[in-house]
């Protein structure tokens, strides 16, 4: 179950947002039920790009086995 200030992992595409699949974020609301977030996604050194509204299927829970991802952003 994802928590607020869990960790998450895209799992689809956001390019409207210039967010990619595999792109990490820290989940910074959980609607009541579960079925959305709002997700924060920061540069590594702690730039806010922006905050996102995430359906619970695209995004799942990041892992301590995962690589992290990386990709630059346009300025």
């Amino acid at each position: 179950m994802i928590r607020e200030r869990d960790e998450v992992v895209l799992t689809c595409d956001l390019p409207e947002q210039k967010l990619a699949a595999g792109d990490i974020g820290t989940v910074v609301l959980v609607d009541g039920e579960g079925r959305g977030y709002e997700v924060e996604f920061m540069t590594l050194d702690g730039e806010t790009i922006g905050v996102s509204t995430l359906r619970a299927g695209q995004a799942r829970q990041a892992h301590a086995d995962d690589i992290a991802h990386a990709q630059p952003i346009a300025s």
